[in-house]
């Protein structure tokens, strides 16, 4: 059984603990390892590896220290270059190449983010559960099949974002940049219908604007479109 864990969404930071029961994950390192520690009641001894998405710093703040204390890091190698982190535990790992960690097959694949080359992850455990974890993007171009938990940004609403923008709320040159960089509910939702969601338990709802959503009206529409359970952490 998947669990998942938020320690931090966000424009502030960014951290998700995962496990399958026997290999325990992080999803980005945005927040402090301190915070990090915190969070999990300083159990970070078993986790097994770091995924991370961009060289963002609301994605990746801790890196080093993450490294420092002894935990592999992996990034496309994109990222890791433009990280400019020269670290033994940083590992650069390919585009639609699987690799292990522990008991998680995890398969990287490329996103649409104003970064050097952002990833996704879609992580499939022995035990059968399927993750799949799909933040800081505007589009995917992929389909995924047997996904038991997803993972997604849902960052703000058209609708939101332009009634910002019309009363001066949001400064409009930022509104072409929030769409080209970030997935919206209305691609969330199209994403979903071209997905086969068939053995979906869970969707978490990610990395929410502070002014361009709004949270219960995003929990609605997804749970309304898939009859699926639906958080938004």
């Amino acid at each position: 059984m998947i669990e998942i864990n938020t320690l931090a969404t966000g424009s502030t930071g960014n951290c998700y603990w995962v496990s399958d029961g026997s290999t325990s994950l992080l999803l980005e390192c945005g927040i402090s390892f301190k915070a990090i520690q915190k969070a999990l009641n300083f159990r970070t001894s078993d986790i097994e590896g770091v995924l991370v998405t961009h060289e963002h710093k609301d994605h990746c703040k801790a890196v080093q220290e993450v490294a420092d204390r002894g935990l592999d890091i992996y990034m496309s190698p994109g990222t890791k270059e433009a990280l400019g982190i020269q670290h033994h535990r940083i590992r650069a790992v390919e585009n639609k190449k699987q690799f292990q960690l522990g008991t998680w097959t995890i398969l990287p694949f490329d996103t649409e983010h104003d970064t050097a080359e952002p990833f996704g992850f879609l992580l499939a455990s022995q035990s059968g559960g399927k993750l799949l974890f799909l933040t800081d993007t505007y589009y995917c171009r992929y389909k995924f099949k047997g996904i038991t938990h997803l993972m997604i940004e849902c960052n703000y609403s058209y609708k939101i974002l332009s009634e910002n923008v019309n009363s001066g709320r949001t400064p409009g040159f930022l509104k072409k940049r929030v769409m080209k960089s970030h997935f919206s509910l209305e691609n969330v939702l199209e994403f979903l219908k071209a997905n086969d969601l068939s053995k979906v338990q869970e969707i978490h709802l990610l990395h929410l604007s502070d002014s361009n959503s709004n949270e219960q009206e995003f929990k609605q529409a997804v749970q309304a479109a898939t009859g699926k359970l639906v958080y938004v952490p």
